[in-house]
């Protein structure tokens, strides 16, 4: 009996070893691929449990979800020869078990260097036919659709789908980072030469406008001035030969009066001239006459 208790045991324990090798499981977020002595035999596994032949077949696993692919800055050249540092990362997930591992023997880090490198291929394609401010500025979007469709196609052949590749940053190098703020000082100081040239232009138009207008003024109311005065001027002589006609000799004693007030009437006035002159008639007449 204490015989073939041992040997009981050792049956129970090779019957679950047997049962734990002929069975295996598949999560959702993986894909499994049964091979045969190296040979692959199965790929389509759904998410369950499974069964295979203990120590015929072997079973790998291979993530199923999103991956991500970071790299460094990398050096591409734009279509005028300009140097571009360039920060991009790469989403990416296994689509066909069988092409992967026939590309990259299941290696992780083979597969993310044959993708980087077409990716890096894409990139420095697309960049070649681009100027750098086409670059960075309103094509981007579109120089990464073409290189992602490229990138996709190629990608199959790993069996690897690209989900997404993203840009994160460019950077100039120091020769393009010259180059790009000595023409945008030469870009400002044309500008600012155009709307100084436009500003002296303006004022200038402005000055001759109130210039021609002062011009124009001065010109009316010179005019206006002589019309008045020479309405004024008329008014006066009517007046006067109105006078004159009613009362001669009255008038010609005002006159003389209104004479002797303006060159008689301040201190210091000095007038000289003959004392039976005409001037003095009224002051020599005595008889108030």
């Amino acid at each position: 009996m204490n015989i073939f208790k041992p040997v009981f045991v050792l049956i129970i324990a090779f019957v679950l070893l047997v049962v734990s090798q002929s069975l295996f499981t598949v999560d959702e977020r993986e894909l499994a691929i049964k091979f045969r002595f190296g040979e692959i035999v199965g790929s389509d596994f759904t998410p369950g449990l499974h069964f295979k032949f203990p120590f015929v077949n072997n079973v790998e696993k291979y993530p199923k979800r999103i991956l991500t692919l970071s790299n460094p800055q990398e050096l591409f050249l734009t279509f005028e020869k300009k140097n571009l540092y360039v920060d991009f990362f790469v989403k990416w997930r296994i689509v066909n078990i069988d092409n992967y591992y026939n590309a990259t023997r299941g290696d992780e880090l083979v597969a993310k260097q044959r993708l980087l490198e077409q990716v890096k291929d894409g990139i420095r394609s697309e960049f070649a036919k681009r100027t750098v401010p086409e670059v960075v500025t309103a094509e981007r979007r579109e120089l990464m659709a073409d290189m992602m469709r490229g990138v996709r196609e190629n990608a199959k052949t790993l069996g690897i789908e690209v989900v997404d590749v993203r840009v994160k940053r460019i950077e100039f190098s120091e020769e393009v980072s010259d180059s790009v703020f000595r023409r945008m000082r030469q870009e400002r100081a044309r500008v600012a030469s155009e709307l100084r040239a436009e500003g002296a232009e303006a004022a200038e138009q402005i000055r001759a406008d109130a210039e021609r207008k002062r011009t124009v003024l001065l010109a009316e109311a010179y005019r206006d001035a002589e019309i008045t005065r020479g309405t004024g001027d008329a008014k006066a002589a009517e007046i006067y030969a109105a006078a004159y006609s009613k009362n001669p000799e009255f008038y010609a004693f005002y006159r003389s009066i209104s004479a002797y007030r303006r060159s008689l009437g301040n201190a210091g006035d000095l007038l000289v001239i003959a004392p039976d002159g005409e001037f003095f008639r009224y002051l020599n007449n005595s008889t108030a006459k």
